[in-house]
């Protein structure tokens, strides 16, 4: 069994798999897991179903492809769900994706909106959110990496 590039701890098979697959995602929160799951999978035909209003209109095919190719999806750390249960119309959850691209870790904080259309959740739209400027940590070449991956840092962000 392979774990979920989610970060719940659960096999793909138990958590995002049967969504990507096409069964609906019961909550906000476990549609925002999988399409963090569809990014890290190369899967571009989940996020255009899983998309509606300004997130359809907005959505660029070739761009998010394109970053197929030139991304790596280290992890997933959800901060707070709000709503987005079986009894809500709309549900907000709030989440940081840390990703490379060109040899470098970037992370992407976001409080993204999902409206429950036709009985389905659907991603709307997102607001970045800007956090506290902390400074950087100091790793040593054989601590492990601050972005998550578990290899020691020389081996990975450091090389």
């Amino acid at each position: 069994m392979t774990q979920c590039p989610c970060g719940s701890g659960r096999s793909f098979e138990s958590c995002c798999g049967p969504f990507l697959a096409g069964a609906p995602a019961p909550t906000a929160d476990a549609l925002m897991r999988s399409r963090y799951t569809a990014y890290a999978g190369g899967d571009a035909d989940y996020l255009q179903r899983t998309s509606a209003g300004e997130a359809l209109i907005g959505f660029d095919r070739a761009d998010i492809e394109n970053s197929f190719r030139s991304t790596e999806w280290l992890g997933l750390e959800v901060h707070k769900v709000e709503a987005g249960q079986a009894a809500n119309a709309i549900g907000h959850v709030t989440f940081t994706a840390r990703f490379r691209r060109d040899g470098r870790v970037h992370a992407l904080s976001e409080r993204s909106e999902f409206r429950r259309i036709d009985g389905a959740w659907r991603y709307f739209n997102g607001e970045a959110v800007r956090s506290r400027q902390t400074p950087a940590p100091q790793v040593g070449r054989n601590d492990p990496c601050p972005c998550g991956s578990g290899r020691k840092y020389k081996k990975c962000c450091g090389a």
